[in-house]
């Protein structure tokens, strides 16, 4: 009888297959696409669905104490040596699975209003589907070359989400800012998994533990070799999870639309660092500088990340430093041998955080209808005040508008 780890390949393929279905659709019948907006959503929402499903259902099975499964094929040898490809399903990847599916697909119904009167819906929702096929595939890696893989496209589709918005200079900055700083922690990820390599002959997360202990253990590595690519391997998530020094990209990411804060920028692209950190824990708890220095990074980008927040006037950049706070959390749990509580707090922190980026983004809206369609207005913490005020008259911010109106349904947006 087969099992649903069985069909977790599904859970990475449904998403991709409508991206890919949708894409080249646009390509080819581009304005017959984007006027097909309701099937479009429908389509995408639909994979993006099944892939939950199919979670929930593998992270019951792991719940119910089923033991990891692993399918792996040989996907490319030379001699002795070959490259397995497939995909795993063990605790730490059915948590983050149904996490990734769960706010992807409430992101996306969210999006089919909030961007409802974008020309480039149907593009937007394509970027989501591929994005969210991505990360999952990220999650289900067997070894370290096939998360490099999926890794730099979760990296492209992040330069294509927060760039979304091309026209805008803000936006096209951003994006190549997060591009460029995530190039150099990915950089120095390739450099650590070919150094790793080396040393241990193997691309799999408990072969390289292992193998990397033993060569240490008879010489044939230096210590100050292996801690040099423990770092390096960690200069991915650093960039990633936006750590310090390499956290300046997220805060200027939240040009790219509201959505995107919620479904990368809280909930998964910046998460998948503190999951690369988790998943090689056999290989980082070897040795205790590495630690050590995982819990600096971490102290130091959390204090960092709220100290910066109480300055920001932006409602979004507010809740970016915030998140980059958070992330030092996390970080620092890994750092001190706590992966169960650095993943714990990833959880809880993917929900409250979207759920605040996606409330941040209804107040962006009502705001606009106050100011007008001028972003630092409309973002702006100091015009929100005033929630207590009983003078119906005075409708000169957010809360003064909504009291005045609340009682007039034909101006409420959100019941249009």
């Amino acid at each position: 009888m087969h099992s649903a780890a069985d069909f977790a390949w599904l859970i990475p393929l449904l998403p991709l297959c409508g991206a890919v279905l949708i894409g080249l659709g646009l390509i080819s019948f581009n304005d017959l696409f984007n006027r097909s907006r309701k099937p479009v959503a429908i389509t995408l929402l639909t994979s993006v669905g099944a892939s939950a499903f199919i979670s929930y259902a593998v992270l019951a099975e792991q719940l119910s104490g089923k033991p990891t499964v692993e399918h792996l094929f040989i996907w490319a040898s030379a001699g002795s040596f070959e490259l397995p490809m497939g995909y795993v399903i063990d605790p730490l990847a059915a948590v983050m699975l149904a996490l990734v599916t769960t706010i992807a697909f409430l992101v996306m119904i969210y999006s089919h209003g909030y961007m409802a009167h974008d020309p480039g819906y149907v593009r937007f929702f394509t970027y989501l589907a591929l994005f969210s096929s991505s990360m999952l595939g990220l999650i289900v890696s067997p070894n370290l070359l096939e998360i490099y893989v999926f890794w730099e496209l979760v990296g492209m589709c992040s330069y294509l989400l927060v760039g979304f918005w091309y026209d805008r200079d803000g936006a096209a900055h951003a994006a190549q800012k997060a591009f460029i700083v995530n190039r150099v922690g990915d950089f120095g990820l390739l450099l650590g998994i070919l150094g790793l390599f080396w040393a241990t002959g193997s691309f799999d997360f408990h072969g390289i533990a292992e193998g990397l202990s033993q060569a240490v253990s008879s010489g044939t590595v230096p210590i100050w070799a292996a801690l040099t690519l423990c770092i390096l391997v960690f200069m991915g998530p650093m960039a990633k999870s936006a750590q310090f020094p390499l956290h300046v990209w997220l805060p200027d990411a939240m040009e790219g639309p509201t959505p995107i804060s919620a479904l990368i920028h809280a909930a998964t692209m910046v998460a998948a660092g503190v999951f690369l950190v988790a998943r090689l824990d056999p290989l980082f708890s070897q040795f205790p500088f590495v630690g050590l220095f995982i819990a600096i990074i971490g102290t130091v980008t959390c204090f960092l990340g709220a100290s910066i927040a109480l300055t920001q006037m932006d409602l979004k950049k507010g809740l970016a430093y915030s998140t980059v706070s958070q992330l030092g959390y996390m970080m620092l749990a890994m750092g001190c041998g706590a992966p169960v509580a650095g993943m714990f707090h990833l959880v809880t922190h993917a929900c409250f955080k979207a759920m605040l980026f996606l409330g941040s983004g209804s107040v962006i809206h009502a705001m606009e209808e106050v100011v007008g369609h001028e972003p630092l207005l409309a973002q702006d913490m100091r015009l929100m005040g005033g929630a207590t005020s009983k003078n119906a008259n005075n409708c000169n911010n957010f809360f003064h508008w909504l009291y005045c109106y609340q009682w007039d349904t034909s101006s409420c947006w959100f019941l249009e």
